[in-house]
């Protein structure tokens, strides 16, 4: 009883399952973040800066980052970061570190001047048996997404 009653909220909530078949629970998840975030910031150096991809890989890892050095418990991580559990963090991390060498590889933000690319504009309003989905709140560092991308809600409702 006294236990439980003074010292439970000391004792970090331990995870059992991940409730996913085939994703294991890592005990030390924040710290395995922390580094692989590390290793992110490293290896992004190759890609050039004016580049949007390596500004918006900045820009989320740095923000995951923070979350994970003022957090220590994995649930209030899971839910500050709002992308899943911890586990799945750890494996989008590791995939990015996959594909940072290869889109350095690649350059898709060089276009070959003789590049021809047909615009389709489709101004047709959306039916009304397609759900419109509200946005979930823009993640600090990100504001300047939501004046580009995130369409205006009254428009979606007129329609």
């Amino acid at each position: 009883m006294f236990l439980r009653r003074f010292a439970g909220p000391l004792l970090a909530q331990v995870k059992e399952t991940t409730g996913i078949v085939g994703l294991e629970v890592v005990p030390n998840a924040r710290e395995v973040l922390i580094s692989l975030y590390n290793k992110t910031l490293n290896e992004i150096k190759i890609i050039p800066e004016n580049v949007p991809y390596r500004r918006h890989v900045e820009a989320f890892t740095n923000h995951r980052m923070k979350v994970c050095r003022e957090e220590e418990d994995w649930e209030t991580i899971e839910k500050r970061i709002a992308c899943g559990q911890v586990e799945e963090l750890i494996e989008d991390a590791e995939s990015e570190l996959q594909l940072i060498p290869k889109m350095a590889e690649w350059k898709p933000w060089e276009v070959p001047d003789d590049y021809h690319c047909e615009i389709i504009e489709d101004n047709s309003p959306v039916p009304k048996h397609v759900p419109h989905h509200l946005s979930r709140p823009v993640p600090e560092g990100f504001e300047y997404l939501k004046t580009k991308f995130v369409p205006d809600e009254s428009k979606a409702e007129s329609s």
